[in-house]
């Protein structure tokens, strides 16, 4: 995202740099990536917000609001918690509108700030960076030392720091492993699976044991190959970023062109002294000179490495900083553009229809359907009764003891097998019931009928379907 006219002296051995990754080599071979350890202000703060991160990922699962968990999203009973509030199969389309608002502003967040979510609060970015790398720089010593350990023959050294390196790796994966899979059934079943005999949680043991296998991998092998091959989101900016957008970018027309460093006058050269410290302290092998590339995670380890530099040789920091290519190419700041304004408007609308919804939730919900193949029974000689399944899901930790009353008809309820409707916390119960209504009361073959369902005195919901009398005279002709 360079303008026209500069790019010419700026990338003259450098102009098929978007034709290739910057992780493989020209025979396809994997390029291993050995970054300059970093450090800075912005290095700082991007620690405070790793810090802030692994609080919460490491406490969420213990955290419980009115008996049940902040977070949890059990797949296989349709259960999904978020800040306390249950939501069940019945629920999917709050549920839904939830993920689509998620998803609207990672799209309006990229638009304004680029890949600034994968640098600082992407879990990936956060472990990888901010944790397995610093085991590595902590037993493997600094860039040099581990690029040189990589291509020195196999000795007791090498297996001793490798050893070590992977085994500290393999409990950071298994605790990290454990903590993900309580996102998904939760501390207190987590706590049965660790402190039961294996036998009884072959399910649970195999999932540990797969999400430890899979964390090992990521951090051991896969690593930066996660940002640039495979998540989505980084072909994802390529549409969503515009010149508008604020990211971590070179300054060409204050740094072309590049000399390398001497005392005295550099009147007629740019800024830049071709050191290549913004390249070394990449942790995706990028060349953040040669323009917005989808390897740049907007991690502002290279601002930290030219920012010393420039306070070194003497000159004004900046030369890559957070900024637009609108405002670089031609000092136009950042504007709210039409583009943003949309986005945040359709995500204005997403977040009421959320809050309306969540606000207007029945604690009790479920179906009601009449049983299917079977028509009306006749109820002596003045009645008509049709038999139905109702399936009640129970969204509170309260418990509750319904009862069900006819709403837009006269007639009874008569359960089946049962006298009353008793449920749980956050339990879901079924029950089958006759409708009896009065033949003087059917005035149509098939007619809507509503039914309400109490607890004591409160009404909870109330549910529709049909019942089916017997063809009257005027329906046969």
């Amino acid at each position: 995202m360079i303008a026209e006219n500069d790019k010419e002296h700026i990338w003259d051995e450098h102009d098929s740099f978007r034709d290739h990754l910057s992780t493989v080599t020209e025979d396809g071979k994997r390029k291993w990536i050995y970054p300059t350890k970093p450090k800075g202000k912005w290095f700082r703060s991007r620690s405070m917000v790793a810090i802030f991160f692994y609080a919460l990922f490491f406490t969420l699962p213990f955290i419980y609001v009115n008996g049940r968990p902040l977070f949890l999203f059990n797949f296989l009973e349709g259960k999904f918690i978020l800040f306390g509030f249950a939501f069940w199969p019945q629920d999917f389309f709050i549920f839904g509108l939830i993920m689509m608002a998620g998803i609207l502003f990672i799209a309006l967040f990229t638009n304004a700030f680029g890949r600034l979510f994968c640098g600082w609060v992407c879990p990936q970015t956060i472990f990888m960076e901010m944790l397995f790398r610093r085991v590595d720089y902590l037993v493997l010593g600094d860039a040099q030392k581990q690029r040189l350990l990589g291509k020195s023959a196999w000795n007791s050294e090498k297996i001793r720091k490798y050893t070590l390196r992977y085994g500290i790796y393999f409990i950071l994966s298994f605790i990290i492993a454990n903590t993900f899979l309580s996102y998904f059934i939760g501390v207190k079943e987590l706590g049965k699976i660790v402190g039961e005999p294996v036998g009884m949680h072959i399910g649970g043991f195999s999932a540990i044991v797969i999400f430890t296998a899979v964390f090992f991998s990521v951090y051991a092998f896969l690593r930066e190959q996660v940002c640039t091959n495979i998540c989505p989101y980084g072909r994802l900016q390529g549409v969503l970023l515009d010149k508008n957008s604020v990211i971590v970018a070179y300054d060409y027309k204050r740094g072309e062109p590049r000399a390398k460093y001497k005392k005295g006058d550099y009147a007629g050269l740019g800024d830049c002294i071709d050191c290549n410290q913004c390249v070394n302290v990449c942790p995706t092998g990028i060349d953040i000179r040669n323009g917005t590339q989808l390897e740049c995670v907007n991690c502002t380890a290279c601002i930290d490495a030219c920012n010393f530099i420039m306070e070194k040789t003497g000159r004004p920091k900046g030369l890559i900083r957070f900024d637009s290519e609108n405002n670089i190419a031609d000092g136009i700041p950042f504007r709210f553009t039409a583009k943003l304004k949309g986005y945040s408007a359709v995500l204005l609308v997403l977040l009421v229809a959320i809050v309306a919804l969540l606000l207007t939730r029945k604690n009790v919900d479920g179906t009601l359907m009449r049983t299917s193949g079977m028509l009306y029974q006749e109820r002596g000689t003045d009645s008509i009764s049709n038999l139905y399944n109702i399936k009640l899901t129970n969204k509170t930790m309260h418990n509750f003891l319904l009862d069900l009353k006819p709403s837009n008809f006269k007639g009874r309820l008569e359960l089946v097998g049962q006298s009353e409707i008793r449920m749980l916390p956050e339990e879901q119960v079924s029950a089958t019931f006759f409708v009896i209504m009065p033949k003087n009361e059917i005035h149509e073959r098939k007619q809507k009928i509503k039914v309400d369902i109490f607890n004591k005195n409160e009404r909870m919901n109330t549910m529709s379907s049909t019942f089916l009398g017997p063809v009257s005279r005027t329906d046969d002709e």
